[in-house]
């Protein structure tokens, strides 16, 4: 049986996998901070998720914020997670007595969106094995990319870091230290900051804020920047993705797309324009490339769970 856990800085969820790749039990639990309180929060899930499952972990992937160098099992700068330096699958596997691999986030959240798009759609196969990125818009901006079924990583393990690619020098000041961003534009804590309204969901507010109408046009208008700034970002961050790697599909995933055809529709409008000027940019058809990931779906998880098959074990199916 294999365990897959998603460690962010609130929750830690797991799933574990069949022999045939069917998710046999999922669940979710607070993630305690710091090095120790991260291992316990690990080990906890996964004995919580095994239980459920009925049976023992033979592996176990982890995917978490951070930067991880392939094949190391050791991240470090997870600032969230309050870890600087912590080789975690050294730490959780001689506890558990099985293979663990450790991988970024949002790149284990790219192979497990691989994964659920072609056990969805059968006929979309290719399309997942010849390139698909997973664009992450949450409170920062990442992507992960699978290409030819495998995770690219790159020399360093940064391939996607896309979030510091600077597409307007005169833009907002992003947290790294350059203008303009795409994380400045469509990070959900960059755009948080630069709203500065109490609000339990900025970016939604920001979004109800341009739709309805509002006595203060001020307001209003400044809701519209920040909206043109997010779909401005996230339709550059497409077109990055696209134009480098050229994958198939770019699959939206992280907390932002809960607006849904709010943000999507917007988004694809910003791409066609973009070729409205340009016959090359139109010929890609970058617009229709575009799909969200499923509400709820365990990508991360999943990913994490199939960290070992995707190392050089056969990948499995999940049903």
């Amino acid at each position: 049986m294999r365990v897959g856990l998603d460690v962010g800085g609130t929750k830690t969820e797991a799933v574990a996998l069949d022999d045939e790749g069917s998710v046999v039990a999922r669940v979710r639990r607070p993630t305690a901070f710091g090095p120790d309180g991260v291992i316990a929060s690990i080990l906890a899930a996964v004995e919580e998720v095994s239980t459920h499952a009925g049976g023992l972990a033979t592996s176990v992937g982890i995917g978490m914020p951070g930067q991880i160098v392939p094949g190391s099992g050791v991240i470090s700068h997870a600032v969230n997670l309050g870890v600087r330096s912590l080789d975690v699958a050294a730490v959780v596997g001689a506890d558990l007595a099985v293979p663990v691999d450790v991988e970024n986030d949002v790149k284990a959240a790219a192979l497990g969106a691989a994964v659920l798009r072609r056990s969805a759609s059968p006929g979309a196969s290719g399309a997942a094995e010849s390139g698909l990125a997973y664009l992450n818009l949450g409170t920062g901006v990442a992507a992960g990319l699978v290409i030819g079924g495998d995770l690219w990583r790159g020399s360093r393990g940064a391939a996607g870091e896309i979030g510091h690619l600077s597409v307007d020098p005169a833009g907002p000041r992003c947290g790294c230290g350059q203008r303009g961003c795409i994380e400045a534009l469509a990070g959900g804590r960059a755009i948080a900051e630069r709203w500065e309204r109490p609000a339990a969901l900025p970016v939604a507010d920001v979004f109800d804020c341009v739709d309805e109408e509002r006595p203060d046009s001020a307001v209003r208008e400044r809701a519209r920047e920040l909206r043109d700034d997010l779909v401005r970002g996230v339709a550059a961050a497409v077109r990055v993705l696209v134009l480098t790697a050229d994958v198939d599909v770019v699959m939206l995933g992280g907390g932002l797309t809960a607006l849904g055809d709010r943000l999507v529709a917007p988004v694809r409008a910003a791409l066609r324009r973009s070729g409205e000027t340009s016959p090359f940019l139109r010929s890609l058809h970058l617009d229709e490339r575009i799909e969200l990931l499923p509400t709820g779906s365990p990508a991360a998880a999943l990913g994490a769970a199939l960290l070992g098959a995707e190392r050089g074990e056969e990948v499995l199916t999940v049903g």
